[in-house]
Order: C-alpha cells, then structure tokens, then sequence
C-alpha cells in the first residue's frame, strides 16, 4: 500500500511540475544558444571578429559566476516559487535588450548583465528537485527536465534561422528580431510560475495528505541518511570540501566542451555550404541524438543505481565524437561525430547532477550545487574563448574541437578518480529503489 502511495505521489508531482520545469528550461536554453545563430549575421553588422564574439559569448558566465552562490542562498531563504519568476522577469527583458547593442563594447556588457541576471536559474531547479524526488528517481528525472538543452537547439535552430529572414522588417535586422522575440516568453511564463510552482510537498494542496506524508517521510529518511554518514555541513564548509571542488573541476570540463561546441556549431556546419535557413535544420541533427542518448542513459543509471562509471563513459564518448569532429572537420563525417560528441556529453547531465546531494542537505546543498554550477560554467568562457581564438589564428575549427575532446577526456579522468562509489550509495539506500 505504501509503495502504491509513493509512485501515485512521483507520478502527480512528474505531471505537475516537470513538464512546465522543462518549458522554462527550453525557453531559457533557446535564449543562450540564439547568439549561435544571430552571429550567422550579427557579426558582420557589428564588425565583431570570432575572438570578440567568444569573448561576448564567455563572459556571460562571469556574471553567473559572481552571483550563482546568493541567488541559491536566497531561493532557499525565500522559496523557488517567488526567485525563479523574479531571475525570469530580468532575465527576459535583458535578453530582449540584446537587440540593440551597436557594437564590440555594448555587446559585451549586455552580455555580462544576462548572465547576472540568470544566475541561479540553473542551480535554483536542480535544488527544487531535490524538493520534490528522492534519490534513486533523480537521474531520469534530471534527464526529462534537461531534456529541453537539446530539444531548445533541436527546435531552436530552425526557428532562429527562420526569424533571420525578417531582416528589414520595421527597420530592424534580422538578428534583433531574434533576441526579441525568444526573449519575450520569459518575461510572460515568469507570472505563470507563480502559480505552476509550489515550494515543498507539505504545501501542495493537489496532493493528497497520505502523499504528502509519503513525500516528506521519504526525503527526511534521505536526508538523516545523508547526515549520519557525512556530517551536517554549513554553507562554508560545503564550498572547501574536496569533493565539491572536484565536482566543480568535471563539470567546468564538461561546460567548456558543451559551450564551446554549441556557440560555434551554426558556423561549423554553414561550413558545409548550406543556407543559414538550411543551417538551422540540420544543426538540429545532433541535438535529436542527444535527446536520445540523455534519456536513455539517465534511465539506465537509475537502473542500476550508478553514477562514477557512467558519467565516466559518457565523457569519452563526447570526447570521442569532438576528436572526430576535429579529424573530419566540415564534412558529413564530421556531422556524424558530432552527432557522437552530442549523445554523450548530453548524457553526462542524468548521471552528474544527482551527485551533490548525495553529499550534503539543506542550505549545504543549496550552496554545493549552486558552487558546482557557478565554477563549472566558466567553462561556458573557457571553451568559446579558446574556440574563438584558435578559429582567429588558424582558420579552421579542427584545433578548437581537439581542444574541446581534452577537456572532455580530463572530465572523465578526474570522475574515476575523485568520485569514489561510497559518495554515491547513501541516498540511494535511505529508500527502496524504484522498479
């Protein structure tokens, strides 16, 4: 009876919540990757060489960097529900602002103010999880929520590329069209998460009260778990502890690889010949294959409850395929190993983010995760900078992407070496797993 309970509780709260985390995901997603796909223009009409433009599309990350820690913080002091729509009202209306910058400088400081005004969005969602599902239903569930990563570019793509074509339209170029228009719906869906997101099981009214017992019963056993064989940490603590920085050292590898391929991937591929409205199709084409391969290997780590190994393995293949990538450079081969690279660096994200809280609870959690993402995404510098400045001094991309196979790799090393298996069981076995 009780097991019945708890999989009508997962079950509502998936219906619920999931599905409209994942749109705000898309939506937040499509409004990093559309400078990809406004440099297809924007860049000639602005003057920006490929190093200014990695320096624009990197910097952001500063920003997220500086105040990823704070807004955490303050989404657990204040509840997801009030901090999320608030980082999306801002947000929006920044990235609609994109639109007219007029040159190297303008873009580069609206760039830095995006990434203040989104901090915490990320880290802020991965915590309202932890809210809501125990442990051993954590990687699928951080596979159908970062699902809209790929599904955003999938879609994304021929739709940024479509708006293109409204360039003249009222007197604007195309490109700003595009930063208007996929900036817009954040600032609209910040009021609906007012009334979609609910900010622990125990206020959930469209549960029932046998399920919300269930809910928190589940993930306070998970938590005591937690801290009887870790330790209670304050939030201090938390950002020093080893395993945290190792955490943050993988993911940033994992970003660089992630970032530095998504900013330039419309260029790479018009590479190939095609059109930009022919461009956005078929840079869709990895995106669909890693949807599938985050799915696929998010249920599978559930599954068989690991997390090291496959996030490991996952790593080497986006390694692989951006060495391959690199080796075939702008042919259809290179298509193919981008398509390689795609499934397992998207499926590195179901096995990685279940990690931090399996370590720490409460406010530690908060900052671990907030910590992880805020270092780890200057990786989101890292890869388009390094990309930016090597296309600039040889021409070609082939470096870049041997560049972003490395880090990669090193993301897979320090996972075998630093995340030993007794990190990972605690959580898992503070509940029965899940069939």
């Amino acid at each position: 009876m009780t097991e019945a309970i708890g999989r009508q509780a997962i079950a509502k709260v998936s219906r619920r919540l999931l599905p409209f985390m994942a749109l705000l995901y898309f939506v937040n997603f499509l409004d990093r990757i559309n400078l990809g796909f406004a440099a297809l223009t924007m860049n000639k009409d602005l003057g920006l060489s490929a190093y200014v433009y990695g320096l624009g599309a990197g910097i952001f990350f500063f920003g997220y960097f500086i105040f990823e820690v704070p807004s955490n913080l303050i989404l657990e002091r204040v509840g997801a529900r009030l901090w999320i729509a608030r980082i999306m009202l801002t947000w929006g209306f920044i990235s609609a602002g994109m639109a007219f910058v007029t040159g190297e400088t303008s873009f580069i400081v609206m760039r830095f103010l995006l990434g203040v005004a989104e901090a915490g969005f990320f880290p802020g969602m991965i915590l309202y999880l932890t809210y809501w599902y125990p442990a051993p239903y954590r990687a699928r569930v951080i596979a159908g929520f970062m699902l809209a990563i790929p599904v955003s570019i999938a879609i994304g793509a021929p739709i940024s590329t479509t708006i293109l074509g409204l360039d003249g339209l009222l007197g604007l170029k195309g490109w700003q069209w595009l930063f208007i228009i996929e900036g817009a719906p954040a600032v609209v869906l910040s009021a609906a998460v007012l009334y979609f997101m609910t900010d622990r099981p125990a206020h959930a009214k469209w549960l029932t009260a046998a399920e919300r017992d269930w809910l928190e019963r589940a993930l306070r056993d998970e938590r005591e778990a937690i801290n009887a064989a870790h330790g209670t940490y304050n939030p201090f603590r938390a950002l020093i502890d080893p395993r945290v920085l190792a955490l943050s050292f993988i993911y940033l590898c994992l970003v660089a690889a992630g970032y530095g391929t998504v900013y330039f991937l419309p260029q790479i591929i018009k590479g190939l010949g095609f059109s930009n409205f022919q461009t956005g199709f078929v840079t869709s084409v990895p995106s669909i294959a890693g949807s599938v391969g985050m799915l696929v290997w998010g249920w599978y780590s559930d599954r068989i409850g690991e997390r090291r190994w496959n996030l490991a393995v996952a790593s080497l293949c986006g390694a692989v395929g951006l060495a391959g990538a690199g080796l075939f450079n702008a042919s259809y081969w290179g298509l193919l190993a981008m398509c390689i690279a795609s499934i397992g660096l998207n499926g590195t994200k179901p096995c990685f983010w279940p990690l931090p809280s399996t370590l720490m609870t409460g406010t530690a959690a908060a900052a671990s995760i907030a910590a992880i993402n805020s270092i780890g995404n200057l990786g989101g510098f890292v890869g388009p900078y390094v990309v930016g400045w090597i296309k600039d001094t040889t021409q070609s991309f082939e470096a870049g992407l041997y560049f972003l196979s490395v880090c990669a790799v090193l993301a897979a090393i320090v996972t075998t070496l630093a995340m030993r298996p007794s990190s990972q069981r605690v959580a898992s076995q503070s509940i029965s797993h899940p069939a």
